[in-house]
């Protein structure tokens, strides 16, 4: 972040960004390893910490499921990713299928353990949180302050209604919410072509607008997202319309925290 004459010295360390999400089941995994590899095509230094200590899905996301983390003088050094993003997760700390059965102290203490990881000269820090208000979404607010957060929504109501309160819960923690990412917005039928909208259309827009926050965009329910993420093969790595849906959310995050 640039500094502005007569500012004070900016704070050393990575931007912190937080996606959050009232509830579960909106794709908000998913949308913070493709922000986090679009930034990085975009010159950012990034680095991803998947905060959903019960249930971590990065390293699927990412590749890097069986990469496990070194560590220097008990701190975590993070995985490199074949996408220039650097990452940390509880599912590489853990064996595969393992359930994860902490009370939420120690899982607040996980939680700092992977943000106090050494990740060098990084610029951004993509914080997937999981979904609500819990602990671990406590823990971060307290103790690292993220610079601001990004809400994920569809359109549809229920998910509405739980994304109002994630807004509402960062409102009252001071933490400035970047924007909202309408989140499996229309879907095109691949063999017949025809569009139609089974979560609705335009209600995070709508509510984006009525709360006075920016729209990031919408992200479309596409079979190849859901196909290349269970490939570990992001689709903001590679090219094409969803691709380029990825690149002008990071292009508008940037804008909103510059």
């Amino acid at each position: 972040m640039a500094e502005r004459s007569g500012d004070a010295p900016a704070p050393k360390g990575p931007r912190l960004i937080a996606v959050g999400s009232g509830k579960g089941g909106v794709g908000k995994s998913t949308l913070s390893a493709n922000l986090a590899v679009a930034l990085a095509r975009k010159g950012r230094r990034v680095g991803l910490v998947d905060a959903d200590i019960y249930g971590p899905s990065q390293p699927r996301l990412l590749a890097a499921e069986g990469m496990k983390p070194k560590a220097r003088e008990k701190q975590l050094i993070p995985v490199d990713t074949a996408f220039g993003v650097s990452m940390l997760s509880m599912g590489q700390l853990v064996e595969p299928g393992k359930a994860i059965a902490w009370r939420g102290p120690m899982a607040a203490g996980a939680l700092t353990q992977l943000m106090e990881a050494d990740w060098g000269d990084i610029d951004d820090l993509v914080i997937d949180l999981p979904p609500g208000t819990g602990d671990v979404q406590l823990t971060m607010i307290q103790k690292f302050k993220p610079a601001g957060a990004v809400i994920v929504s569809t359109p549809q109501d229920l998910a509405l209604i739980d994304a109002t309160r994630a807004i509402a819960f960062f409102e009252k923690a001071d933490v400035p919410v970047l924007g909202v990412v309408e989140n499996m917005a229309g879907y095109v039928c691949p063999h017949c072509g025809e569009a139609s909208d089974p979560f609705g259309t335009g209600g995070a827009e709508a509510e984006a607008k009525r709360l006075g926050y920016p729209f990031l965009g919408r992200i479309p329910l596409a079979i190849d997202i859901r196909t290349a993420s269970d490939a570990g093969r992001p689709p903001a790595a590679g090219e094409g319309a969803i691709a380029d849906s990825f690149a002008g959310l990071a292009d508008r995050l940037l804008e909103g925290v510059r």
